[in-house]
């Protein structure tokens, strides 16, 4: 990466964070101030050393004390604006990036599921978290660093001249090299801190995949291999960071070398020119104080340039994503709503592919009228769930276009779409709260006694009263202190408070007990009556009680009607399907 395209991915990533203009003037004058005291106490010393302590008369206690009383006023005032400078700083910052975190997890939620499936998981954790903590990292301790020691080099390198050009001359030499390697290895730093930032995403992603599937390792006695893979994602982090660190201990070395080269040359020249060039004691201690304070912006700039790159590379992973324009977009103001009452649903020549895959839908053409309950039936990998995430917008079709209402739902607001279109998953999701928390996902306003009254309506208030604490029974991750059935109750309630226009299943009883499943398909009748109702059906159960079936086979619609029509087509796909349910449950 050029140094161009640092300085641009700095300037980008600034411009995301708007929040740190306010107040960025005073804080660079607080540092300005800050400055000014460091390079004031040299000047005070050599004034006290050649007109107090080496006075024509002998030393002059009264000069001196003025000297010493002025430096230690330049100290307190440097020590106070650097406090009042690192305060602001780290405020502003904080408010910034934490700005900064909420963008770029809205727009990953933005992104289409088929988008967010393609990304490993800790990736994307990564880029709102460790990525946005080394820019924090970077701006509270090394952005306002560089700005202080590089206009601490020019004010100390002006000082310097002022006094003696000649040994100006000297440092600067001795710096040469120095400043030539730390540019070198900048381009270098630049390359494997991005590796870094990558490694780490991948070792985030290995961990949570081990802890989601932990009980599926144990299951399988996988415990072995897992780890193995752990230890290579970590080992490759560690390899990373490796190489980094030798790559910035050999740019700081370099500027270490040139401080002790610089040092050395003063003092020699220094002496030198001190004899015959009129050089005072006072003049040459006062020019050793401010070659420290040269070699310190330095020192400063090699290691802040580790943190500088680092932040880069988070930067750069974070604009990577924010780059990626969302497939399924929300039309916004642009779009409509949905049109008020029943929603019909229709598919005009639809079909979808995934990227380098095969066709999973074929041409569908259909219309669903309006509070139709349709059963979506077919094999493994028929395209059933594709049919679902069309028919909710998760993603959109390569060809064609699905309608609701006669609306193409290219054409509708998110907040339209989202209020009058509900999905079940297969799954079942909870949030790690209570009950009664999961349910007002759908609506935050509903009392406890209108949970409750669900419930009652649903017929699972005895369900209810069976749980330890009620609506305040905490779920736990993802739902796992309940039952798959259990999980798919609270789901089911979850969707009839919602009160959606359209209901979209996906073999919500696909994974439950045949009594839970007595107990779901009751609620699922009082959830799907009076609406449009599309369900994913594993369970031939689910086709029987359905007022049409879609049988779908290699992406294509290939039979629909009732269940009992569909039947008595003798060696029809779904009438094989039928046979094939009934054989499993015997």
């Amino acid at each position: 990466m050029t140094d161009e395209g640092t300085v641009a991915t700095i300037r980008r990533g600034l411009a995301l964070s708007p929040e740190l203009r306010p107040g960025l003037a005073g804080t660079i004058g607080l540092a300005l101030l800050q400055m000014a005291g460091r390079v004031a106490v040299p000047i005070a010393i050599q004034q006290g050393i050649d007109k107090g302590i080496n006075a024509p008369g002998g030393p002059d206690p009264g000069v001196v004390l003025v000297v010493v009383s002025l430096t230690l006023l330049a100290l307190v005032i440097s020590t106070v604006c650097g406090y009042l400078m690192t305060r602001r700083l780290f405020t502003v910052s904080e408010t910034a990036l934490g700005a900064l975190r909420s963008r770029t997890f809205r727009h990953i939620h933005d992104l289409s599921m088929l988008h967010q499936q393609s990304e490993r998981r800790g990736s994307m954790v990564s880029r709102v978290t460790s990525d946005v903590d080394q820019i924090s990292q970077f701006l509270q301790t090394g952005g306002i660093q560089l700005l202080l020691a590089s206009g601490q080099l020019i004010v100390s390198t002006v000082v310097m001249a002022i006094y003696s050009w000649q040994l100006t001359i000297v440092v600067l030499l001795a710096f040469g090299p120095a400043i030539l390697v730390i540019r070198l290895f900048q381009k270098r730093l630049a390359t494997v801190y991005r590796t870094v930032r990558e490694r780490t995403g991948v070792m985030l992603g290995t961990v949570a995949e081990s802890v989601v599937g932990a009980t599926v390792i144990r299951s399988y006695g996988v415990a072995g291999r897992t780890g193995v893979r752990l230890d290579s994602a970590i080992d490759d982090l560690r390899t990373a960071q490796q190489k980094a660190l030798k790559t910035s201990v050999t740019s700081f070395s370099s500027g270490e070398i040139g401080a002790g080269l610089a040092l050395a040359g003063v003092v020699v020249a220094g002496t030198l020119i001190g004899i015959d060039g009129g050089l005072t004691v006072g003049q040459l201690t006062a020019f050793l104080f401010l070659v420290t304070l040269f070699i310190q912006p330095v020192q400063i700039a090699t290691d802040m340039l580790n943190e500088a790159q680092n932040a880069v590379a988070g930067w750069r992973r974070i604009l990577d994503v924010l780059d990626v324009e969302p497939d399924v977009a929300d039309p916004d103001d642009r779009g409509v709503p949905l049109p008020a009452g029943p929603l019909a649903v229709t598919f005009e020549n639809v079909s979808f592919r995934y990227p380098g895959g095969p066709i999973v839908l074929d041409d569908v053409d259909l219309t669903i009228p309006a509070r139709t309950k349709v059963a979506v039936v077919g094999e493994t990998g028929s395209g059933k769930t594709t049919f679902a995430k069309l028919l909710t917008r998760l993603m959109d079709p390569a060809e064609g276009e699905v309608l609701l209402g006669g609306v193409p739902l290219t054409s509708v607001r998110f907040s339209s779409l989202r209020s009058r279109v509900v999905m079940v998953p297969q799954d079942g999701f909870l949030f790690d709260a209570t009950v009664a928390e999961n349910i007002r996902f759908a609506e935050p306003e509903l009392t406890d006694d209108q949970l409750r009254m669900a419930f009652v309506e649903l017929g699972l208030a005895d369900w209810l009263s069976g749980l330890p604490q009620g609506l305040e029974t905490p779920v736990g991750e993802r739902g796992e202190a309940l039952s798959v059935g259990e999980r798919q109750l609270v789901a089911l309630v979850r969707a009839y408070v919602a009160d959606p226009d359209l209901l979209v299943l996906d073999e919500a009883t696909s994974a439950v007990d045949p009594a839970t499943e007595v107990r779901l398909q009751h609620a699922l009748d009082l959830v799907t009556r009076g609406r449009t109702t599309v369900a994913i059906a594993h369970r031939l159960s689910t086709a029987q009680a359905a007022d049409e079936v879609l049988v779908v086979d290699a992406g294509r619609v290939v039979q629909r009607g009732p269940h009992a029509r569909l039947l008595a087509e003798e060696g029809s796909i779904y009438a094989k399907l039928y046979a094939s349910w009934l054989e499993q449950t015997r």
